[in-house]
């Protein structure tokens, strides 16, 4: 008997550490020790138990708390698993992992992130030394650029072209190549680098040692945001493993490759998601963004060669290596191979991490995996790409998730965040609220993004507050157009893509906002209106005796009134009438 208790940082913080405690404390005696796995993706779900039998079938129990400790275990040493049917997961559930197909994730959730001899228990470091005994680093360049393997991490750029120039550049004497992990993920609903790092370091570990090999670097770093503390603790626990078993260092598995490991954490600018500034503040400098060229793959870090992937492309290296190019080229688009991992969340029934064969659609994802709106909502959006992509309303719904395909709508595939909305969502709040991100992460260093930011940001607010005026979508545009052309870097480039979208698709929102002075969503409160319908209310004075700012009077068992001078438009008054006679427009 085997049990093992999801502690990613969303299980965590569901409640995950204490369920384990519980279940030590309920199984003292039984010599049956709970062990860790990582987050599996199923966050709404959390804290997740994973029981299994030693016959291996598996019970996989949702929503644990630690009062559930007790039944648990009391199951488990009984041999009785009929007392588990309560915690069980349901039928529609288990179609959320059923529909996925995971490769990056494929360890996720399974194995002990901690354990390298899980890991190779599993075929871990298999196919490094199947590259580093038998491939030469042209054959594997050469897999990768048949698998189509093209960077996750925004800019689906081909993997094999990066690796390539990196290999064909020549360091200067007494020089080396370096290999860096983009582990800098900052796009706001996204999580799917810290789900990787935590639940599957060694993934990481081998995927970038084959990356290594393939370029001739011979260090390593991974730059990771300071903000993942336990995705450092565990990386930081699987490289000095992996150095012990001798994956790392000197003359790996008795071959001449060598490669030194380590982590640099970052202070969590968005902008050094960018490669040349991610470079620059590698070497302590402050993270700004240079022109290229020369591209880092000739002058990078120190000056040197180097080749920059993000976590997710590097999870990918090791199956394809195994598998094949051909095997991961076989699924998704002409355009777009592989797989590629969302996380799903916002009004979504469904949130998590979700890897999918591309070619699938967005009703595929949102409805099909993710299991629609909540609580019964309309579709209205979904925001992908983060700060620097765009919203894709529900007459796109259908629209295929492909690099070309998803820029043709105005948004970008992203690293992969999939923020949904559904008709409570004000889409000029939306943009603004990505537009407040994107001038506060602005280096500073060109001014159509340091200034050309600020100024959207100043009419966005304008607007949602209430005092917008005619001629603020022209502006919005105008401005959108000179950042687009004139920024240094991809921040700014891109930082216009939530308001473009947002104006395309949903503009009549700005106009109700500027010309009738009413938000069609109900969600900005400056431009909210409560009312009390006469032909409803009691006079029972609830919402007068519930408003904090005395605007509602009236006579006992007469209909009140609200002045709209006072109201301060907190919502009380339709939150306690009993008799929904109080209506926001």
């Amino acid at each position: 008997m085997k049990i093992t208790v999801g502690q990613g940082s969303c299980g965590i913080a569901a409640g995950a550490a204490k369920v384990s405690k519980a279940l030590t404390d309920a199984l003292s005696g039984s010599g049956i020790i709970p062990g860790i796995t990582g987050c599996i993706g199923m966050c709404y779900l959390e804290p997740i138990v994973d029981v299994y039998e030693d016959d291996g079938r598996l019970h996989r129990l949702v929503k644990v708390s630690e009062n559930d400790a007790e039944t648990i275990a009391d199951a488990v040493k009984s041999g009785d698993m009929t007392k588990l049917a309560s915690l069980e997961i349901s039928d529609e559930d288990k179609e959320f992992l059923a529909k996925q197909t995971r490769i990056a994730l494929r360890h996720c959730g399974v194995l002990d992130p901690e354990s390298i001899e899980e890991y190779i228990s599993a075929g871990g470091y298999k196919s490094l030394e199947k590259v580093l005994k038998g491939e030469t680093p042209e054959q594997v360049i050469e897999t990768i650029k048949i698998s189509g393997l093209a960077g996750r991490g925004g800019a689906g750029f081909p993997t094999w072209f990066k690796w390539n120039a990196a290999r064909q550049s020549r360091c200067p004497e007494g020089g080396k190549k370096y290999l860096i992990c983009n582990a800098d993920e900052g796009d706001p609903g996204a999580f799917m680098d810290r789900a990787v790092i935590e639940s599957d370091p060694h993934g990481l570990i081998e995927g970038m040692l084959i990356g290594a090999y393939a370029i001739g670097a011979s260090e390593a770093v991974v730059y990771v945001r300071a903000e993942y503390p336990l995705a450092i603790v565990r990386l930081k626990k699987a490289i000095a493993q992996a150095e012990k078993a001798g994956y790392i260092g000197e003359n790996i598995l008795g071959t001449d490759f060598c490669c030194d490991f380590r982590i640099k954490a970052g202070a969590g600018a968005f902008v050094c998601g960018e490669e040349t500034a991610l470079i620059a503040s590698l070497e302590g400098e402050r993270g700004m963004p240079r022109l290229k060229p020369p591209f880092p793959a000739q002058k990078g870090y120190w000056q040197m060669p180097s080749n920059i992937n993000n976590v997710e492309t590097f999870a990918n290296v090791a199956w394809i290596i195994e598998n094949g190019g051909e095997a991961f080229a076989a699924m998704g688009t002409p355009d777009s191979k592989g797989t590629k991992v969302f996380a799903l969340t916002g009004k979504i029934r469904r949130g998590g991490l979700v890897e999918i064969p591309m070619g699938k659609t967005l009703r595929d994802v949102i409805f099909d995996i993710g299991g629609g709106i909540k609580n019964d909502g309309t579709f209205k959006a979904v925001q992908m790409g983060g700060p620097s992509g765009g919203c894709i309303p529900a007459e796109l719904l259908d629209t295929v998730i492909d690099y070309k395909k998803l820029s043709a709508t105005g948004a970008i595939m992203g690293s992969g965040g999939m923020v949904v909305m559904d008709d409570s969502t004000c889409m000029v709040g939306m943009a603004k609220f990505f537009l407040d991100f994107t001038a506060k992460e602005s280096c500073g260093k060109c001014v159509h993004c340091r200034i050309g930011t600020k100024r959207m940001q100043e009419i966005l607010t304008r607007i949602v507050e209430g005092e917008g005026r005619e001629g603020d979508i022209e502006a919005l545009e105008e401005l959108c157009s000179a950042i687009k052309e004139g920024a240094l870097c991809g921040l700014g480039q891109t930082a216009p893509n939530p308001v473009l979208t947002t104006l395309k698709y949903f503009r009549n929102e700005y106009e109700a906002h500027i010309k009738d002075k009413t938000c069609p969503a109900h969600e900005c409160r400056a431009l909210l209106r409560y009312n009390i319908d006469s032909d409803k209310c009691k006079g029972c004075t609830l919402c007068a005796r519930n408003c904090p700012a005395k605007a509602i009077s009236g006579e006992v068992r007469k209909p009140h009134v609200i002045d709209q001078t006072l109201c301060i438009k907190c919502g009380q008054c339709a939150a306690n009438c009993k008799f929904g006679a109080v209506s926001v427009k």
